[in-house]
């Protein structure tokens, strides 16, 4: 088993040894057990959801004595657990909006990643894609304007019957938030297409579908122990500078390390790229706050073995003060 199906296995599998021998969120935030130790729930957002599970099993061979317990949703859900007292984490892969700090969301950036055009490996004009990719100029025409609708007229050709077939996130995901930003300031709300639930839904929806377009962050997209796209999938890379091809310092799109360097670089824009935060209600309080800490210092460290990149010192230092009160 490869790609998309063993990393929703490993995904199932990891939130379950991590989480103990619980299985769904507790609607108590931060409760104490009687070793002295503490559970901690973490909502929200697929884009940070492998990191995370890799951070709870590094700190809980520190800790054992702590429960982590993990679940997707997408970032709309961590926000709305977190603001709720669902969730004494919430993961969100976005900008947190001013409402939502007026509501209470005390936040901290962990990491950073981006979010990555995908469209199968058989689809019909992959060799004009490779060579020329795409601006931003298609992808509105594509996903807000409806105006571009068969694969010939993206690669310049004759109108053929390849008719795209979108797809878009139908979870409230801060992946559709970013990508629509990336195409011209727009929302989720604005994205035309197929809707499919979760990161692992567009993936693998793009991946069946030869005439398919997505998104994804790049931990759904690359296959995590080959560190090449998921088979089936290929990357659609970025005519950034909008000259009609991709040229060499553009084309960085290989392997999850090639693309990590270029976002830790620059040469892979924000947007689409972007912080990765960790939300929570008030401040952060008793386990939950030693373990933010630890992220933010020693947790580092496995960003980049996992697909991330981690934040600078100085927006560590400036984070940690926030968490600290």
């Amino acid at each position: 088993m490869k790609g998309y199906a063993l990393l929703a296995v490993v995904m199932v599998l990891a939130g379950l040894l991590v989480a103990g021998c619980a299985n769904t969120p507790s609607t108590n935030a931060t409760s104490t057990n009687p070793s002295g130790g503490g559970k901690i729930t973490v909502s929200g957002a697929f884009a940070l959801y492998p990191m995370m599970v890799k951070w709870a099993e590094e700190y809980r061979k520190i800790h054992p004595e702590v429960i982590i317990e993990i679940s997707g949703g997408g970032a709309g859900k961590g926000m709305t657990d977190a603001l709720n007292g669902l969730a004494d984490i919430g993961m969100v892969s976005r900008e947190i909006y001013p409402q939502e700090i007026a509501q209470g969301a005390a936040y901290v950036a962990v990491v950073k990643d981006a979010v990555i055009g995908t469209i199968n490996v058989n689809n019909p004009v992959i060799s004009d894609l490779n060579s020329k990719g795409i601006n931003r100029t298609l992808l509105k025409a594509i996903y807000i304007n409806n105006t571009v609708t068969d694969w010939g007229s993206v690669a310049g050709r004759s109108v053929t019957q390849d008719k795209i077939n979108v797809y878009t996130r139908s979870d409230a995901c801060g992946a559709a938030t970013i990508w629509a930003q990336y195409i011209g300031n727009y929302t989720q709300e604005d994205l035309k297409g197929v809707g499919v639930n979760a990161d692992p839904g567009v993936a693998e929806a793009v991946r069946n579908d030869r005439l398919g377009i997505g998104y994804n962050n790049i931990n759904f997209a690359y296959d995590p122990t080959t560190e090449k796209p998921i088979t089936g999938l290929s990357i659609l890379k970025l005519d950034l500078n909008d000259n009609g091809v991709i040229d060499p310092a553009e084309d960085f799109y290989g392997t999850r390390q090639d693309i990590i360097h270029a976002i830790d670089t620059g040469a892979y824009p924000s947007p689409p790229s972007r912080e990765l935060n960790i939300v929570t209600r008030g401040s952060f309080k008793g386990p939950t706050k030693d373990f933010v800490a630890w992220i933010l210092t020693d947790g580092q460290k496995y960003a980049l073995e996992t697909g991330y990149i981690p934040i600078s010192s100085e927006k560590i230092q400036a984070e940690l003060k926030q968490v600290n009160g």
